[in-house]
């Protein structure tokens, strides 16, 4: 399959991959017919997924089993009134019915909108409202139904609301009664062009409202080099990735790239995470290859690994926040595997990794694919030398690389603000070492400047996550009428260490990032929290803990 989408489907070092990496691009593209039909043809009786929930259910998917349920749901979908260009909102948890729905919409030419099922009444209405959607398809949970049934009291643009089940309110359209029904599929003669939008994203939003992130159908092309390099993935493997199918990581991990590199995807549709049924998971399934933010790592690495068979796993990957160099280490010695870092955005696919043929430097998110033409900059435009932080940028110069989404949907002032002048600023802070290599500093809103000191979270928090105390810990800035601002760290103490919370392990732990970093850098202020704020992607809110600091100002 690669061997179509790329001139050359090998490489030996960054080298070769920087100066051979080039897509062979179909005059219209469409990722359900190209990639997945073209697997059912030629191995039908090929494993494509495996879905488990945490009740003990299972049931396995062939290459073939999705061309069939996709083409019934696509039919079931025009049915529905529902054609090429429609916006189709998906709110179905990890339930299998979520990768079926989105390949059937790619055949029709419609607009996926995947969404969390955290989703309120007032969430939903904004999403209906800015992006004119016409249908949800959702899970049937009491929650979930109760919130799209709220927001269909209101006279907006929604026409249809699909429940997969087991409850289907009156007004909802019964897919599992329904869709078995629906007559063959036919394709339509011409379902989308590369530069339709297939994709919306709403952004979890660490700060402000979400934005609607568009992509085309190439988006879903641009994902080969995360799949097939940078998770490493053979037509053997078998991959996890740990993500809910409301949040761009998911496309990341579980969809695209994956599928191109003939792979089978497996999906733990559990309800809370806990690191044992993880690892239980990965025994059982024989898992051959993982991807998870730092935050899954950071609880597995607690477990008693000696109880679990993981010798099924060979590879390893992490992305969704920077990774502590400590959390690597103790990964490394518990399993013999590097965790091979990446970055990217919901308005990208991989832009930097670590790939198999380089050697990781823990922490560091590795190079820039040469999918994308990467640099840093000031904040004056100009390029920054080795060692001096500055901005991720993307040059757009020479055209829109495959995977960069298309901008940010109905709102133009927005994508002006961020892709401008030839570049497309990501609005996150790295430097690069000798190297090549690049370390992540945190967002441009994020930094603290201190006595004339501009600090980075991350380099706080990686100090502070060496000590054996910190489960997880959040760095912020709080203003102060000497230096400006001091260093807040927000801090999750591993269970045996919560008794010993107060003003003797504050001092030790200051003491200790002093010895690990500058000292300048140490954390003034030390709050002891029970779990930090994040997105539904698991990301920190960074602004939720400084607007909380701001409307209830402690002494310290």
């Amino acid at each position: 399959m690669v061997e179509r989408f790329l001139k050359q489907t090998t490489f030996t070092s960054n080298e070769d991959y920087k100066q051979h990496l080039e897509f062979i691009i179909p005059e219209r593209f469409n990722f359900a017919y190209d990639v997945m039909d073209q697997w059912a043809a030629e191995c039908p009786e090929k494993t494509a997924m495996i879905w488990a929930n945490d009740e003990g259910e299972s049931r396995s998917f062939t290459f073939a089993d999705l061309k069939q349920l996709s083409d019934q749901a696509a039919s079931y979908f025009q049915q529905l009134g529902i054609g090429r260009g429609d916006i189709v909102m998906l709110i179905l948890k990890r339930r299998y019915e979520f990768w079926i729905s989105i390949l059937a919409l790619m055949k029709i030419g419609a607009i996926a909108v995947p969404a969390t099922h955290m989703l309120t009444v007032k969430d939903i209405l904004y999403r209906i409202n800015r992006a004119s959607l016409k249908a949800i398809i959702c899970v049937g949970d009491e929650y979930v139904l109760s919130q799209v049934e709220g927001a269909k009291k209101e006279k907006t643009t929604l026409e249809t609301t699909v429940s997969i089940g087991p409850l289907v309110p009156e007004g909802f359209h019964d897919w599992q009664k329904e869709c078995p029904q629906a007559p063959a599929f036919t394709r339509p003669e011409i379902v989308n062009e590369n530069d339709d939008t297939m994709l919306i994203y709403f952004t979890s939003g660490t700060s402000g409202e979400p934005k609607m992130v568009a992509h085309d159908h190439l988006y879903a092309l641009g994902h080969l080099t995360t799949g097939v390099f940078w998770h490493n993935l053979k037509p053997h493997s078998i991959h996890l990735t740990v993500a809910d199918t409301g949040w761009g990581k998911a496309a990341w991990g579980k969809l695209y790239g994956q599928w191109l590199a003939g792979a089978a995807i497996f999906v733990y549709d559990h309800v809370k995470f806990t690191a044992s049924d993880m690892l239980r998971m990965i025994e059982r399934y024989h898992i051959t290859s993982f991807c998870a933010p730092p935050t899954v790592y950071r609880f597995l690495i607690l477990e008693d690994f000696s109880k679990y068979d993981l010798s099924s796993l060979e590879y390893c990957c992490t992305a969704g926040e920077a990774l502590n160099p400590s959390v690597f280490e103790e990964f490394y010695k518990l399993t013999g595997i590097r965790l091979m870092e990446g970055f990217g955005q919901t308005e990208t696919t991989m832009t930097l990794g670590t790939m198999p043929w380089m050697n990781p430097k823990p922490g560091s998110m590795g190079k820039p694919n040469p999918q994308y033409d990467i640099s840093l900059v000031r904040a004056d435009g100009s390029p920054c030398e080795d060692g001096e932080k500055g901005e991720i940028v993307i040059n757009t110069q020479n055209g829109k690389p495959i995977g960069l989404f298309k901008g940010y949907y109905r709102d133009e002032a927005l994508t002006e603000e961020a892709w401008h002048d030839g570049f497309y600023h990501t609005g996150d802070l790295a430097w690069r070492d000798e190297d090549g290599y690049y370390w992540f500093e945190g967002r441009i809103d994020d930094v603290i400047k201190s006595s004339g000191y501009r600090i980075g979270p991350f380099e706080v928090e990686s100090a502070l996550m060496t000590h054996d105390a910190v489960v997880e810990c959040a760095v912020t800035g709080v203003p102060d009428d000497i230096r400006g601002m001091v260093v807040k760290a927000t801090v999750v103490l591993a269970k045996e260490w919560k008794a010993k919370a107060g003003p003797g392990l504050i001092k030790d732990l200051q003491n200790h990032v002093k010895h690990v970093t500058a000292p300048y850098k140490y954390p003034r202020i030390i709050e002891f929290v029970d779990e930090l704020p994040k997105t539904i992607s698991g990301k920190i809110r960074r602004v939720e803990i400084r607007d909380r600091d701001k409307q209830s100002p402690k002494n310290h």
